[in-house]
């Protein structure tokens, strides 16, 4: 295995953890918008609740502050998901620059290997046929 091949395999192995790495973020962020979504029903319900009952009016203000607390922290996460997700997304375009340059070069090598092995057949194609030529007519 030659060196570039390692560079190759190994370039490709980091492209399938920053993918991984992606998805994961992706995931995650996905969960938490399902979350804020879930604590704006949650919100609704607990505001009917609210308006229905005295009891439960005087008790809103403190669940409509750990409330209001609890959306800006997972805001705060979106965010800092997101950031990571463009993060991830330009070291994942990078390492697929990469590979694909050594793939490239994998590809050329081949291909100049397999021309240099064409021309020494043909070479010695050439060389056949010039005996044979050479036997027929001195002979």
């Amino acid at each position: 295995m030659s060196a570039i091949d390692s560079l190759v395999r190994l370039h490709r192995w980091q492209l399938d953890e920053h993918r991984r790495q992606l998805a994961d973020l992706d995931l995650l962020a996905q969960k938490l918008r399902a979350e804020k979504t879930r604590l704006a029903e949650e919100e609704a319900t607990e505001q009917i609740v609210a308006g229905a009952s005295l009891e439960a009016a005087t008790a809103y203000g403190g669940f409509a502050r750990h409330l209001i607390e609890r959306r800006e922290k997972i805001e705060q996460s979106i965010i800092s998901v997101e950031q990571q997700i463009a993060t991830a997304r330009e070291a994942l375009a990078e390492t697929y620059q990469e590979m694909k340059r050594y793939e490239i070069a994998l590809a050329n090598r081949v291909t100049q290997r397999r021309k240099r092995s064409e021309r020494q057949q043909q070479r010695t194609l050439d060389e056949v046929g010039i005996d044979a030529y050479r036997r027929r007519t001195s002979g």
